[in-house]
């Protein structure tokens, strides 16, 4: 039977002790020895790291006394801390091991798993307590008929002589490890043992904690992990909003990427209460309240990245639901044309933004970057001769020259409370997050009659059922038309992968063609055609997606629309005269972005078809 030999008894596992680097196990030769073998590192993992930028010196000590306090690996208390990402820690563990990463698409399927647990006779629940797995691969088709595969094990600690002492006992073969993600090795022993979820938890408690309970258990390495983990899986993926939803038995996290829902991980419900706590505490919210929603919002140290946490849970039948957005703070702001605004549409946007007074509402759902736009403007604006102010809920960038109030509704800071101060401070351009009560819709047509320019947004399916919004909230039909300078409104689909993506072909791109309606084949005569398909690979998460891209609608407010809005024209006419004035939709705009190949007709339905029906146009 093999045995275990460590040949450097100083040495530790992967990221245990930063002064030691590993080369990584092997095992001899079938019916020897196994063997795992160790060298003595020249640098200091955490020295690396810093003189890789990774992380910061601070790092690299908080990481040395959370280890002298609590113990753990060295590199994964980088990663609790959120200096670092798991990711980022296993590239430069696979450079120091001289190991490989398991990919996701090279994991093993669950009856492999199965098959070499029941041949060295060893249960899933050790394997899962180690975070490892083992497996046989598939023999390759050119090896003999008697040629069995190699053997393979994946781990979040590899260098553990656990696991090659495991296998040595029942195996003379040679033993292929591999560096894994701790979610990659939970996945996989769910998937091994359907039950395991439901059977095998994290030991961190059942709905019944009280709040005392429930912060000691927030403030365990298990649950940081979990919730660590899951911060960072968002950041990587791209995410723009994570729901985390308990359920009876489970509970579930969603990620938004790219505006489309889809299940990152499952978690028994014995472990909810710990992981909410924890969320609940990092948001600076009340743990000991679930019955009442709340709202948080803080700023978190994620993957090495400073990232502001906004928080909203809603009490529901089997806990409470959380919807968190993770927002990273960057000090650069997109070109519009990087947004996806054409040249023409630009050069519109800029001009209504540069009118001396008046009112220009952008409009669009929650979440389709209309701030960003309105960043984008306020920063074309701010030139020193302009004083702008705005206020917002909350304030998502700073922009360095413009005046910044944020909401506090608990202190009676509103938007109205906000627009009424803000005029008394010689305003030129004023910025108001959102107009919402009839209000703050009267000071901002107010203000604009007195020689401001007021930009502001408007929750409204199109850019010109602003119009109709805001004579809802009261403003009288005439004092609009006196002040409104144009609407723009956007949303956004879900871009082609420009590393998978494929052109149509020919038949594909006939029928593509037949859907454009007559008016759009006129302003696209001349211009060649460059439809493309979605195929999917790992860069895009196998959708064939990867980004968005802005879909826009920008009307001027032309003499025709002044005209009819004073009539008391529905938006359908007022769409009518923009439309004779060269408007497009966002069904236009959509169709003329899948044209040039940057989405697809079917983005394009999904986003705009519930607006209008681009089928009939």
């Amino acid at each position: 039977m093999a045995t275990i030999r460590q040949r450097s008894p100083e040495a530790g596992l992967p990221g245990v002790d930063p002064r030691i680097s590993p080369t990584g196990p092997s095992v001899e030769e079938p019916g020897e020895a196994v063997t795992i073998r160790f060298a003595s590192a020249h640098r200091r993992l955490g020295e690396i790291l810093v003189d890789r930028g990774m992380v910061r010196p601070a790092d690299v000590a908080n990481a040395l006394t959370l280890q002298a306090q609590n113990g753990g690996l060295f590199g994964l208390n980088l990663v609790r801390l959120g200096a670092l990402s798991e990711a980022q820690l296993l590239e430069v563990l696979s450079e120091q091991l001289g190991l490989a990463i398991l990919a996701p698409e090279d994991s093993p399927m669950p009856d492999q798993v199965s098959a070499l647990l029941a041949e060295i006779r060893s249960p899933l629940s050790w394997w899962a307590e180690r975070e490892a797995v083992a497996w046989r691969e598939a023999a390759p088709e050119d090896a003999p008929d008697a040629a069995p595969g190699r053997i393979l094990c994946a781990a979040v600690q590899p260098l553990d002589p656990l696991l090659a002492e495991r296998l040595g006992q029942s195996l003379n073969e040679p033993v292929t490890f591999l560096l894994a993600q701790r979610a990659l090795i939970e996945g996989l022993t769910q998937d091994v043992d359907a039950d395991h979820a439901a059977t095998v938890d994290l030991g961190l408690g059942g709905a019944g904690a009280d709040a005392a309970r429930l912060r000691e258990l927030a403030q365990e390495a298990p649950t940081i992990d979990f919730v660590n983990a899951v911060f960072a899986e968002a950041l990587t993926r791209r995410a723009s909003d994570v729901h985390v939803e308990p359920f009876e038995d489970r509970f579930l996290v969603r990620m938004r990427i790219d505006g489309v829902l889809s299940t990152a991980r499952a978690a028994p419900r014995a472990n909810f209460d710990a992981v909410c706590s924890r969320i609940k505490l990092l948001s600076g919210m009340d743990i000991g309240e679930r019955r009442l929603p709340q709202d948080g919002r803080q700023s978190i140290r994620v993957s090495g990245q400073e990232v502001d946490l906004r928080v909203s849970t809603l009490p529901c039948s089997w806990g409470e639901s959380i919807v968190l957005r993770l927002l990273g703070k960057t000090s650069r702001l997109p070109e519009l044309r990087e947004l996806g605004v054409g040249a023409e549409q630009e050069r519109t946007l800029i001009g209504l933004a540069e009118q001396p007074n008046g009112v220009f509402l952008i409009t669009g759902p929650t979440g389709s970057g209309k701030t960003t736009t309105i960043y984008r403007l306020l920063t074309h604006l701010n030139d020193g001769e302009r004083k702008i102010i705005t206020v917002e809920d909350p304030v998502e960038l700073d922009l360095p020259g413009v005046i910044q109030v944020r909401v506090r509704s608990d202190i009676g800071l509103t938007f109205a409370a906000g627009l009424r101060s803000i005029l008394r401070q010689d305003p030129d351009v004023i910025m108001v997050g959102e107009i919402r009560d009839p209000e703050t819709a009267r000071i901002a047509v107010q203000a604009a009659l007195t020689g401001h320019l007021v930009i502001s947004t408007v929750h409204t399916n199109s850019a010109l059922a602003a119009v109709p919004r805001l004579l809802d909230l009261g403003v009288e039909n005439y004092l609009l038309a006196d002040v409104l300078r144009g609407v723009a409104g956007q949303r956004l689909v879900r871009r082609l992968c420009t590393d998978c993506s494929r052109p149509s072909t020919p038949e594909e791109a006939e029928l593509h063609e037949a859907a454009l309606p007559d008016y759009l084949k006129v302003v696209v005569a001349g211009v060649a055609a460059n439809w493309h398909e979605p195929v999917g690979c790992s860069k895009c998460g196998q959708s064939g997606f990867r980004g968005r891209v802005g879909l826009y609608e920008v009307a001027p407010a032309t003499p025709g629309i002044l005209a009819g809005l004073r009539s008391g024209a529905e938006e359908d006419r007022l769409t009518e005269m923009a439309r004779a004035d060269g408007f497009l939709s966002f069904g236009d705009d959509g169709l003329l972005k899948a044209r040039r190949g940057e989405t697809t007709l079917s983005e394009v339905y999904r986003v705009a078809g519930a607006v209008e029906d681009l089928d009939d146009a």
